[in-house]
């Protein structure tokens, strides 16, 4: 676990390949949670069986559980504990490259990219690939921008 106290150790990391969390399955109860807290109940992702028959041989994540599980991932590596609050701004880029099978295995890889001083603080770019244990390619690779504000 990396831990940031300053602003300028966030900013000495700018680039830097910060660390890989370790697997999580991810099961059926917390797709239906997700389906259930979002009003998604797309068959693809909460009917066992006729998902089984489907183009993707069982259920799917939906690929925004896959993006919430973000922060998450995240605290596993680093922890932001700069002085003053720190928003999530938004995100630049999102993209579900490949479907989630329920029971795969997932983990995170993070990167910090670029710092940006702001009036207020510090603007930090985060790059998350959420990795499939197995398969070539990711379920997801978020580009996220936070706020470092000071106090």
């Amino acid at each position: 676990m990396r831990v940031f106290n300053s602003f300028d150790e966030v900013a000495a990391a700018a680039g830097e390949e910060i660390g890989t969390t370790d697997w999580i399955t991810i099961e059926q109860d917390r797709v239906d949670a997700f389906a259930d807290a979002t009003g998604d109940h797309q068959w693809i992702h909460v009917d066992v069986e006729r998902a089984a028959d489907g183009p993707f041989g069982g259920t799917i994540a939906h690929g925004y559980l896959t993006l919430s599980l973000v922060p998450w991932l995240g605290s596993q590596v680093f922890s932001l504990e700069t002085p003053g609050a720190r928003l999530n701004y938004g995100v630049n880029k999102v993209r579900f490259p490949n479907p989630l099978r329920v029971g795969k295995r997932i983990r995170g890889h993070v990167a910090f990219g670029d710092v940006t001083d702001l009036p207020a603080g510090k603007q930090l770019i985060i790059t998350y690939t959420v990795e499939i244990e197995g398969e070539a390619k990711p379920a997801c690779v978020a580009e996220t921008v936070v706020l470092l504000l000071q106090q």
